[in-house]
């Protein structure tokens, strides 16, 4: 009873409190966006949403290099040096805009490329790499602005521009998918973190002057140094990833068609709204104790207090949710979306593996082992990636979600091995 008080009293926990208002909101847009892409670029646009979100998700963190965690740890360590902070704040500002230009310049000339990669033959989304190569410059600096002021505790003002966040991003979405439909839901995914940036830069511009604050003379190859070991867990993940994702995708839509590849961006949808909550949980209450654990004995009673409190109640969710998965597939989108509720099952499982792996992966930065959490994760990748195109030529659609099962059960098979100190 005292562990569920502890995390009542959580911010996650207190309805009234702005970050569960957030998140809350968040799920709620998600859901609302899901249901417009359904009933007006259906399975087919779906598939093609998921390749470019895969592919603005590495091509947001190759323009940022990853240093958003290490932003804020320096930014919080030298909040009161003035000094410092400016020579952070200048060197870092600066290495970001220096890339996104460059990515910018790049990514316009070569448009057709990508739009080739990304949509295949479909040269009417051209427009939406070209408006993307305009707008990248925006995308790194406002998760700087973010991150500063994160590290300078403003905790308040970063859910404040998540919220408008979302917000700009269903209006977005809802103006251009009713006007261009598929084209217009590409168009609203690129565009909306351009606006948010006008947001961001206003409600930054009161904390810290940044137009006196930046200086060129103060530019410091230490500081990218430093940063540079957190940045390298950052990419490997965040890059890598996405670009299997994109990989199993574009295999699925070339042997079993854009639909089906649709319906598995869909499962994926609806996993990643419960997912957001179990991810603010272990962020939230559980990495802080996990960092602070003194042994393995320490860390064994956080790891079991997860799996003995958390873990019931989120099998229980799912296992509510498939018995109603006929209902939440209409409710969420149409009727054309129904062969999705036949991938319910294995996508669940593989989502239980996966929250039991979270809370020993967070050991990896709790202890700061990038060696071996970029080894298991790029381990992981590859076995998704190759079980994804060995099993979907016995079962189809369906051998996504079970490579995806196996690929979890693996994962924590081996994360139960190497923190076996801290489990057993």
């Amino acid at each position: 009873m005292n562990f569920y008080r502890k995390i009542i009293q959580t911010s996650l926990f207190k309805i009234t409190s702005l970050n569960s208002f957030s998140v809350v909101l968040k799920i709620g847009i998600g859901l609302i966006t899901s249901k417009i892409l359904a009933v007006f670029v259906g399975p087919s646009g779906m598939a093609l949403v998921g390749n470019l979100r895969n592919f603005l998700t590495s091509l947001e963190n190759i323009s940022t290099l990853g240093f958003q965690n290490g932003i804020v740890k320096y930014a919080a360590e030298n909040e009161k040096n003035k000094n410092e902070l400016q020579k952070i704040v200048s060197t870092v500002l600066i290495s970001l805009i220096f890339l996104a230009l460059l990515l910018s310049g790049v990514l316009f000339f070569t448009a057709s490329f990508w739009n080739e990669k990304i949509f295949g033959n479909n040269s009417e989304y051209l427009i939406v790499f070209k408006v993307l190569a305009l707008v990248l410059p925006t995308y790194g600096l406002s998760i700087f602005l973010i991150a500063v002021i994160n590290g300078l505790g403003k905790f308040q003002k970063v859910i404040w521009i998540n919220i408008f966040g979302n917000i700009i991003g269903l209006l977005t979405s809802i103006v251009l998918i009713l006007q261009f439909k598929t084209t217009g839901a590409l168009l609203a995914i690129v565009i909306a973190p351009a606006l948010l940036f006008v947001i961001t830069l206003y409600l930054v511009q009161k904390e810290i002057q940044f137009l006196q604050f930046i200086k060129v003379s103060l530019f410091d190859f230490k500081v990218v140094k430093n940063l540079s070991s957190y940045s390298l867990m950052a990419l490997v993940s965040s890059v890598f990833g996405p670009f299997v994702f994109l990989a199993i995708r574009n295999h699925i839509i070339q042997n079993l068609g854009v639909e089906q590849a649709g319906y598995w961006e869909t499962i994926t949808r609806i996993s990643s709204y419960y997912l957001l909550f179990v991810s603010t949980i272990l962020s939230v209450y559980f990495l802080p104790r996990l960092s602070k654990a003194q042994d393995d004995l320490e860390a064994k009673s956080v790891v079991w207090q997860f799996y003995k409190f958390i873990l019931p109640i989120f099998i229980l969710g799912l296992t509510i949710l498939y018995f109603g998965r006929f209902f939440v597939v209409k409710l969420l989108f149409t009727q054309e979306f129904l062969p999705v509720t036949d991938l319910f099952f294995w996508q669940l499982l593989g989502d239980v593996f996966k929250v039991c792996s979270l809370i020993l992966g967070l050991q990896f930065f709790a202890k700061k082992r990038t060696a071996a959490f970029i080894i298991t994760e790029l381990f992981s990748f590859s076995v998704l990636y190759f079980a994804s195109l060995y099993i979907t030529k016995i079962f189809q659609i369906e051998g996504i979600v079970i490579a995806y099962a196996f690929q979890n059960f693996i994962y924590l098979l081996v994360l139960s091995i190497y923190f076996r100190k801290s489990l057993f």
